[in-house]
């Protein structure tokens, strides 16, 4: 609770969470997922930023 209090008291001051952030790192895991893996990674960068930008 020490570490983390200035997150937890941020919630409850703005409302804010991370669920954006966590969403978006799910739908990257699922995309690698559909592909079994990486292997260019450059070409994998490429085309997630044309899927989700």
């Amino acid at each position: 609770m020490q570490i983390n209090y200035k997150t937890i008291l941020n919630y409850f001051d703005n409302r804010s969470t991370n669920a954006s952030a966590e969403s978006f790192n799910a739908k990257i895991k699922a995309f690698r997922a559909q592909f079994r893996g990486v292997r260019d990674i450059d070409f994998f960068l490429y085309r997630l930023t044309k899927l989700y930008a």
